[in-house]
């Protein structure tokens, strides 16, 4: 990919308020599976270790940010990201689109959704419509799951921001009605539509010039590390790793064949219509 840098406009920068220390006796691949179990799946995989805290590292004080320049240029790639794929969604809504921001914070956080820590994943809060980000998950979907590249990481984003989409368009009310999971449960349907969305973005930035209107360009074998990033988390596999067993009656977001399906969707058509949840729960 290549991307420019912006005014991160896109973000809300906790990280310095939200760091702590605290330790469980977990090792830290036990604590990278849990991390991706709790964000691909949903469910609260820590209270089997107990206790519910998370190793982390050594931070500064409340107000004091200690970062580096690799983790400020990936605050600068989450920011361009944001802008150019919520510049997308304004031409593809025509006037329905409300902006909203990526919330980056360290190990804990509190939003409108209730608390969470880094092991809860990259999640979206129709609460305060805003998008929460432990950076450290990026590293972790690379090293553990074998999902790395800047695109795969532009997936994870636009995956929740294609939740706040759905909050916009009224989608996400719809979905809570029906609680159950399952391979064809709600939930599935608005987390394969999501990839879907997020599909839409990328045939957006793959169809533009160098940068064109917006801040991002995709390069050839982008959208394999999305896939990759996509299969790397679907239901089966996950559970797969964490238990030896795959239970469809428990999947949440998708097995990893209907999650590459439908951000393939999104990318070849760049048609949010193609993403319709009631299709995703019948195919």
């Amino acid at each position: 990919m290549r991307w420019q840098s912006g005014d991160r406009s896109n973000i809300e920068d906790q990280r310095a308020s939200s760091s702590r220390r605290g330790a469980v006796p977990i090792g830290i691949g036990g604590l990278v599976l849990l991390v991706a179990l709790c964000w691909a799946t949903g469910a609260d995989f820590l209270s089997l270790v107990g206790g519910g805290e998370l190793p982390t590292q050594e931070a500064g004080q409340p107000g004091e940010l200690r970062t580096t320049p690799e983790e400020e240029r990936m605050v600068d790639f989450v920011d361009a990201v944001m802008a150019d794929a919520q510049s997308s969604w304004e031409q593809l809504l025509r006037g329905r689109y409300e902006r909203t921001r990526v919330v980056l914070f360290r190990d804990s956080t509190q939003s409108a959704c209730g608390g969470a820590d880094a092991a809860t994943g990259p999640f979206y809060c129709p609460g305060d419509q805003k998008i929460y980000l432990d950076l450290g998950f990026f590293a972790e979907l690379s090293r553990r799951f074998g999902a790395p590249g800047d695109f795969a990481q532009a997936y994870v984003v636009t995956h929740e921001l294609g939740h706040h989409v759905q909050q916009l368009l009224g989608l996400n009310e719809r979905a809570t009605r029906d609680r159950r999971p399952g391979p064809h449960s709600a939930s599935v349907a608005l987390e394969l539509q999501a990839d879907c969305f997020a599909g839409v973005w990328g045939h957006a930035a793959s169809a533009r010039g160098r940068f064109g209107a917006g801040r991002v360009e995709l390069e050839p074998g982008d959208a394999e590390e999305a896939l990759k990033a996509a299969a790397a988390i679907g239901d089966d596999r996950l559970q797969k790793m964490a238990t030896g067993h795959i239970q469809p009656e428990r999947f949440t977001h998708g097995t990893s064949a209907q999650r590459m399906q439908w951000f393939r969707r999104g990318m070849e058509t760049g048609d949010p219509s193609q993403c319709d949840a009631s299709r995703a729960r019948t195919e």
